[in-house]
């Protein structure tokens, strides 16, 4: 069945882009409701905005939803794959200010304070969209596919940076059961040493820090601590593409391939699915087949260490 949070849920931090002190929290809502944000610093007709594919706009190194009277969220993909992971479908989020926090650069924060706050059960279905075809989009060696696997969300992606301390890594998981909460929640987002001075230049990362993201300059890795992970880059990079794939607005059952991909191409590949109906049908998901849903079967045993 659908759920929502069972009480409201606060989060505060910076922005990683903007640096921006920021206040956010998660309200219950009803079945059918979705995830819809609300910018409670602006005073206009219509501050909400709906975490939907269709209110992605172009933006830099993140995932930003717009509305049509001008209010904005952006770097929601952490926030969005938490929802997904943990099986969260319906909430209003309240924020006051224009950017998701960054917290520790990964999503364990968000998947911690949703599973010690816990789910409430809706009396409606969980509604999923299955894949019936291949979609898929290019952006020169870039690659974003959607195919057919059967009750599952399965994903592989594949990354190759110049960094020795990164370099090819590729990872292919099913994301059930609590996969997403045991093996990617904690990766955190990462850059070059190289590309910190230029994003400030043009405005970006402003909020970052060795401590909120993990920093490589060449073989050298510059975060204390090193890496939760071995592969953590393309882990995180998995982490973003389910929380760009949660902006569907439903579930998932499909295989997701990555190859360099980021969140404009996984933004477009939704885009292409529905312009293309035949590709997708939208099923009511019920008994066994629930089993399959990221969120389905967690414990607090399966939180990472760091949540």
């Amino acid at each position: 069945m659908q759920t929502t949070i069972r009480s409201p849920l606060s989060f505060h931090g910076l922005g990683l882009h903007s640096g921006a002190p920021v206040r956010m929290t998660l309200h219950p809502a009803a079945a059918n409701f979705g995830i819809w944000f609300r910018r409670t610093d602006l005073d206009i007709a219509d501050p909400l905005i709906r975490a939907s594919w269709d209110a992605v706009v172009p933006s830099k190194l993140c995932t930003l939803i717009a509305n049509g009277a001008g209010a904005t969220v952006s770097t929601i993909e952490h926030i969005m794959a938490a929802l997904a992971g943990c099986g969260l479908h319906n909430a209003l989020i309240e924020i006051d200010g224009p950017e998701v926090p960054i917290l520790d650069g990964s999503a364990a924060p968000f998947v911690a304070g949703i599973m010690a706050r816990g789910l409430r059960e809706l009396q409606e279905p969980v509604r999923a969209l299955r894949i019936l075809s291949a979609v898929e989009v290019n952006e020169g060696p870039a690659l974003a596919r959607l195919e057919p696997a059967g009750d599952v969300l399965d994903m592989r992606f594949d990354i190759d940076f110049a960094d020795a301390a990164i370099g090819r890594q590729g990872k292919s998981l099913t994301l059930a059961n609590g996969t997403f909460v045991r093996e990617l929640s904690d990766s955190r987002t990462f850059c070059r040493q190289s590309d910190i001075e230029a994003m400030r230049r043009n405005g970006l990362a402003l909020g970052g820090t060795y401590s909120n993201a993990v920093v490589f300059d060449g073989a050298r890795i510059l975060s204390p601590g090193g890496l939760r992970h071995a592969d953590e880059p393309v882990r995180h990079k998995m982490l973003d593409a389910l929380g760009d794939l949660a902006l569907a607005g439903m579930p998932i059952l499909g295989r997701y391939v990555g190859l360099r991909a980021g969140h404009a191409l996984t933004n477009r590949l939704l885009r292409a699915l529905f312009r293309q109906p035949e590709a997708f049908r939208i099923v009511e998901l019920g008994g066994a087949a629930e089993a399959f849903l990221p969120g389905a079967g967690l414990t607090r045993a399966d939180l990472p260490a760091c949540a």
